[in-house]
């Protein structure tokens, strides 16, 4: 009856997408749905594609092993993250009018910078995306008793998520996401009440976990475990800023003032129900100390499902798996499409194919999407990352070259192309010069890589025989 439920929900994700795909009349309606999107579907649209797979795997895991401490990254950095650039980048780049982010290094410094931004953020979706076919598959191997292996799940998740956001895209994505974010927050509200019953009572969950020092956020020690600490917060924090599905969520707003709110308030309901799986799986060790301890000692990422199977009511776990499957589709869905969009646009269509139709570019981000997902799905079954770690990962590489030139560009008028390239050099090199040479567990490389571009920014905009930037983008931002 479980699998048959999943199926039936899975069904009516894609005659939802599907539907959707009856807006798409243009590459725009694809990309950022028309600018029309609504406050509570960008709100929906923004927390939905953060709570994917790591939030209800691979955050709980973490947790119970490692305590708040351990989950800086997220859901702390990744919330703040949303904030932050609802609060300080959305107006900006909305009154700028822009497909992708790419067409932001573009206007504000050369064709160079935009080449190498996008090459950097279509590498970081490949972790990210990988992570929740990874999980899809461990969905499916599930719900099934193991009658689906999970490798199979993988491909037939990528499948699923690949035919609606293929024809549908942005329209899909915002439409799917406002009714997934609805299943999510029902679901765990309700599992909530059920395991806290079983539990103790939620009073008892959270002093447990305070005594055995899990809500313990601030390290002890001196400098040695604060930087690692800064180090995996400005991670997601800063690093996921510059990503193409942050901009299209911003972008895809009716208008400056929705764009601003959509992403603030996405960023406080993640924060905030985030720690609902934490709940549950702490509560998980309590119930049953000995099933769940087994679990942590051989994989953590089992703990939450293993709790719905083992101790709740069907209408439970149908709600569970509905509400994992939506949070890991929307994810999914959101950034199979970025990185296909990037390419097309600010690869293909300005440096192969200028006189690209509208028509034709279309065609293309599909092709392009279809060929991305098979990456994708390769690489997640060739990867032996836990999904909390492919998350993590995923942002580094746009820390430490892609934020610097954001942000300075937005809000210091001095930032230029010397500036840019100088900074997205010195800190991309310095990155992958500390992760291959660095033995060291004190300096994460990509904390460095930050301090670096962020010198590459100031010594090359300032420094003499700088190269000039375009004067109207320093009007416009």
């Amino acid at each position: 009856m479980l699998i048959g439920f999943v199926v039936l929900y899975l069904l009516l994700s894609v005659a939802i997408g599907l539907y959707a795909s009856t807006r798409v009349h243009n590459s725009r309606d694809f990309v950022v749905a028309g600018r029309n999107l609504p406050l509570p579907v960008v709100t929906a649209t923004v927390f939905a594609t953060w709570f994917g797979a790591e939030t209800v795997l691979g955050i709980p895991a973490t947790f119970v092993t490692e305590g708040l401490s351990g989950v800086v990254a997220d859901p702390f950095g990744a919330s703040m993250c949303l904030i932050i650039a609802g609060v300080f980048f959305a107006g900006r780049l909305y009154r700028m009018d822009l497909l992708t982010i790419g067409d932001y290094y573009r206007a504000r410094y050369n064709r160079t910078v935009e080449l190498i931004m996008t090459v950097c953020i279509m590498i970081s979706y490949l972790g990210w995306v990988a992570a929740q076919v990874t999980a899809l598959g461990l969905v499916f191997n599930m719900v099934s008793g193991g009658a689906i292996e999970q490798s199979t799940g993988m491909v037939i998740g990528t499948a699923i998520v690949l035919a609606y956001t293929v024809f549908g895209g942005m329209w899909s994505i915002a439409l799917l996401d406002f009714v997934q974010m609805t299943v999510i927050m029902a679901a765990l509200l309700l599992i909530g009440v059920l395991v806290s019953g079983e539990a103790g009572g939620v009073n008892y969950v959270v002093s447990h976990a305070q005594t055995a020092g899990k809500l313990q956020f601030f390290p002890q020690g001196g400098y040695e475990v604060w930087i690692p600490f800064i180090g995996a917060a400005l991670t997601m924090m800063l690093g996921s800023i510059p990503q193409q599905d942050v901009f299209q969520r911003i972008t895809s707003a009716k208008n400056e003032k929705t764009a601003v709110r959509g992403a603030v308030l996405g960023g406080v309901l993640y924060f905030g129900f985030a720690f609902v799986p934490m709940f549950l799986a702490y509560a998980a060790t309590l119930i049953d100390p000995k099933v769940f301890g087994d679990l942590i000692e051989t994989d953590t990422q089992m703990v939450l499902p293993s709790l719905i199977l083992l101790h709740t009511p069907l209408v439970a776990q149908v709600f569970f798996f509905g509400a994992l499957l939506s949070a890991i589709m929307s994810t999914a869905s959101a950034t199979l499409l970025a990185p296909s969009v990037m390419f097309t646009e600010n690869i293909l269509k300005h440096f192969v194919f200028p006189h690209m139709s509208d028509r034709q570019m279309l065609r293309t981000i599909r092709i392009i999407m279809l060929a991305f997902g098979c990456i994708v799905l390769w690489f997640a079954l060739d990867s032996n990352e836990s999904i909390f770690k492919m998350v993590e990962n995923a942002y580094k590489i746009t820390l430490v070259g892609a934020f610097v030139p954001l942000a300075f560009g937005l809000y210091w008028k001095r930032a230029n192309n010397q500036g840019a390239m100088l900074s997205i050099v010195l800190g991309l090199i310095s990155w992958l010069l500390m992760e291959r040479f660095y033995s060291g567990d004190i300096w994460p490389p990509q904390l460095v890589g930050l301090l670096m571009s962020v010198t590459g920014m100031l010594a090359g905009s300032l420094l003499p025989g700088r190269m000039r930037c375009h004067h109207a983008v320093h009007r416009e931002t």
